[in-house]
């Protein structure tokens, strides 16, 4: 396993291999799965504890694999191809999208996320990618260690982002556009709203540009209907009776869309404060 840049969650000390784990000069030893990655959360609470269940990251790979998602994930790789350098996805999931990336000739690609068996399913989609299990508050690498990185549907934390990102770095973020899943909302609610593209405020962080992808689907099964459901927010915030009604729909047509918004890192090391 590729470890040059992650740093002990405890100490923050060098992580180095030594046959299957990873140590520091401290002693702090973390096991290598048999998989290739390793889990860098720190506490009591078991691996499987953390994140998505692993029902939940089996359904989203199912899903993902049926290729409704793939104008997204050909938009994100086209938008890498030619590029070089280091790589993190973070939140990476089940490594949909970061397979796709780890395909690309020039980028090394890191990923990682706070569910275990999200990581572990990552892991079986390319074995060339560095995955680690951590918490996106508090990440184990290196300060400046990464050229780009990448945050699809995922919580932003700036301090976080800028520290990782090496001096001028830049990171992709993609959020749902406004009419993201439109069709399927109009099948749930009475009165179906638009997302409202709201970018997350920023301090140090430059916004360079925004993209939208638009694109139509037609899930082919109501398995496909709840699965899709189940990976948006609003499903938690959705009565019984209204998720009922997707029980009508053998197949289902709705639009797809996301906005895409490019970021770089302030120039001047000394500007990125925040130390792991």
């Amino acid at each position: 396993m590729n470890c040059d840049v992650l740093r002990c969650p405890v100490c923050g000390g060098a992580l180095a291999q030594a046959d299957r784990s990873l140590r520091c000069g401290a002693g702090h030893c973390f096991d290598l799965a048999k998989e290739g990655y390793v889990n860098l959360l720190t506490g009591s609470r078991p691996g499987d504890a953390t994140g998505d269940s692993k029902e939940a990251a089996r359904f989203r790979r199912d899903f993902l694999n049926k290729g409704y998602y793939a104008p997204l994930r050909d938009a994100l790789t086209a938008r890498f191809a030619g590029r070089s350098g280091r790589l993190l996805d973070l939140c990476c999931g089940e490594g949909y999208y970061t397979a796709a990336l780890g395909s690309l000739p020039g980028l090394e690609v890191w990923g990682f996320d706070l569910a275990r068996e999200m990581v572990r399913l990552a892991a079986k989609r390319n074995t060339a990618l560095t995955l680690f299990v951590a918490n996106l508050a508090r990440i184990p690498v290196e300060n400046g260690a990464f050229d780009w990185a990448t945050l699809l549907f995922a919580p932003f934390q700036e301090k976080e982002l800028l520290r990782v990102l090496k001096p001028g770095g830049r990171l992709t973020l993609v959020i749902p556009g406004r009419r993201h899943l439109y069709g399927l909302k109009q099948a749930v609610y009475d009165k179906p709203y638009e997302n409202d593209e709201a970018l997350p405020p920023t301090e140090r962080l430059r916004l360079l540009g925004t993209e939208k992808l638009s694109a139509r689907i037609t899930l082919q099964s109501r398995e496909d209907i709840r699965a899709v459901f189940r990976m948006t927010p609003y499903y938690y915030r959705t009565s019984p009776a209204d998720r009922a009604k997707l029980e009508r729909f053998g197949t289902l047509d709705t639009e797809i869309e996301f906005l895409f918004a490019e970021y770089e890192a302030p120039a001047d090391k000394e500007a990125q404060t925040v130390i792991f």
